[in-house]
């Protein structure tokens, strides 16, 4: 009965929230769904699935995710993070039969999605944590350059073979680029300009107007006007072997959403790269679900704070009903999140709408999708991906830390050389061996003396001796999540070691949310450390103690 009362409560606050703000969600929501169209077909499309996968996952992802996550303002849906897992995913278990390879990976998704339930029953939002920052940004920046050698070729209109490694993509390019279809490259380019662009402008009207959304529109015109259905290029030298320039240059969407809908197959269950890419999907989808999360309850005008734990379990229910019908996995989404904020969004029924959107558009006139050109579509996905590993994430990394930067690069070339997995697995090997090298004893790698004592009342002192690493931070959340709110809270460093850049960062982050709950943190003992570089959440270590 208890839990009958609280379902009711939350359904009328739910609907209080709709009855307040439904004007501001409703134009946010339509608003990021102009955004999420294309990215949706756009990474479907990447990932070797059917466009409309993506496009059921953002349906899923609003609509039914919206009103059980543990978010406020995050926009559920398929993303360019993901590209990499399912593609390999498709390819590993099709073996040469990408449309076999895709009903096996929804099995994978399935699997996937239960997995999420569980690591969310168990409370396993906090392992978050564990990932140190700059394996993280590695990992995101090395997807990013996947993403790119992938789509190039695509805007160029020229398809090419699929190579055994992501170096010997690499060396396709230059391949591809001297077999390009002029009118298709000039989609893209156009397509690719608009993006960078547009934002640009200093107009605040037609700010509003998204980049993607114009790049689309454009592209779907010059595609009316090259009479993209029917458009067949001459190459003017022969085609070497693996290189194809025949098309097709629109996406393929079916006449109805009903024959969109496909089942997983599960045959694949027993096979060793079944589970691998279980485990990749779970692994790349709640780490970026977490992150992002955290990252939007930064951008939250109310300053709100999420359920993480409630957020794993809400994006694995959705994720175990899109892939039993068709669709690919989700993850809260920072870059539409972020328009969500933007826009003006209030409540989780902005990101409902945006679903709901999605899904009258597919409904109703599927025959538009039908007439956007893949270039269009892979100057959308190259942008991403450029930004995931763009110059300016190599000098982030360089200014907190050089070890930081040398984590960063070793952590591409991981993923680069192998897979996502064992990428992330050689960087935090090569950060806990940066470590030890700095003298951290073994026995500190995953344990670590935390001490809270309580003075005068209101105040809270936690002391911190040996070393602070991303690998033992779990005890110090824990220790904090079990104080009150409105304390005055003093970490006391004064016999830590070494603090890594992640507890660094953890302490900073802490500090904000902890002064809107009404308390105040104070850092001690940082006078005799010394820091590896200039930034303020920089690495450092205790000389004295050294």
């Amino acid at each position: 009965m208890k839990y009958a009362t609280t379902r009711n409560s939350g359904i009328r606050g739910s609907l209080t929230h709709l009855g307040r703000h439904w004007q501001a969600d409703l134009t946010a929501g339509f608003l990021v769904f102009l955004i999420a169209l294309p990215l949706c077909l756009g990474v479907a499309v990447a990932s070797g699935f059917p466009p409309m996968s993506g496009v059921i996952s953002a349906i899923v992802g609003g609509l039914v995710v919206s009103h059980i996550n543990g978010s406020h303002l995050t926009i559920t849906g398929p993303a360019a993070g993901l590209i990499v897992v399912i593609l390999a995913s498709v390819q590993n278990l099709g073996h040469g039969d990408s449309w076999a390879g895709y009903h096996f990976t929804l099995a994978a998704i399935v699997m996937s999605g239960l997995f999420q339930l569980i690591l969310g029953y168990f409370k396993a939002g906090r392992l978050v944590s564990f990932f140190p920052s700059s394996v993280v940004h590695g990992m995101l920046a090395a997807i990013g350059i996947i993403i790119v050698t992938k789509q190039l070729p695509v805007m160029l209109g020229v398809k090419v073979q699929d190579a055994p490694t992501i170096l010997a993509s690499i060396a396709q390019l230059w391949q591809a680029q001297a077999f390009f279809v002029p009118k298709i490259a000039l989609i893209a380019w156009l397509s690719l300009i608009v993006l960078v662009g547009w934002p640009h402008l200093r107009q605040p009207m037609l700010n509003k107007i998204p980049a993607p959304l114009l790049a689309i529109v454009g592209g779907i015109a010059l595609g009316y006007g090259f009479d993209l259905n029917h458009f067949q290029p001459d190459s003017v030298f022969k085609l070497p072997a693996g290189i194809d320039i025949s098309g097709p240059y629109l996406v393929a969407v079916p006449d109805s959403i009903t024959a969109s809908l496909f089942l997983p197959d599960f045959s694949k269950i027993g096979a060793f790269a079944f589970w691998e890419s279980v485990l990749s999907i779970t692994l790349i989808g709640s780490l970026e679900t977490l992150l992002s999360t955290t990252a939007v309850d930064k951008l939250d005008p109310q300053q709100r704070s999420s359920d993480l734990n409630r957020d794993l379990l809400a994006i694995g229910l959705g994720n175990t009903i899109s892939g039993m019908i068709g669709g690919l996995p989700m993850i809260a989404e920072i870059v539409r999140s972020s328009a969500n904020i933007d826009y003006g969004a209030k409540t989780r029924w902005a990101n409902f709408f945006h679903g709901g959107f999605l899904l009258l558009v597919v409904a109703l006139f599927p025959h538009l999708l039908a007439a956007i050109p893949l270039a269009s579509l892979a100057a959308l996905l190259v942008y991403v991906g450029f930004k995931l590993a763009s110059p300016r994430v190599f000098v982030k990394s360089l200014d907190i830390g050089k070890e930081q930067l040398l984590i960063f690069v070793v952590t591409i070339a991981g993923v680069l050389a192998s897979n996502l997995l064992a990428g992330v697995v050689i960087g935090m090997a090569a950060k806990l061996l940066i470590h030890l090298i700095r003298g951290v004893p073994l026995k500190n790698l995953l344990t670590i003396s935390c001490r809270v004592e309580r003075q005068n009342g209101d105040t809270y002192v936690v002391k911190l001796e040996g070393s602070a690493i991303f690998s033992n931070i779990a005890t110090l959340k824990s220790e904090l999540a079990a104080l009150p709110d409105g304390m005055n809270i003093i970490f006391d460093f004064t016999d830590a070691y070494l603090i890594d850049h992640t507890v660094m960062n953890f302490v900073s982050t802490f500090k904000t949310d902890y002064a809107v709950r009404g308390g105040r943190c104070e850092l001690r003992g940082l006078d005799n450390h010394e820091s590896y570089a200039n930034h303020e959440l920089a690495a450092r270590i205790n000389k004295r103690l050294g």
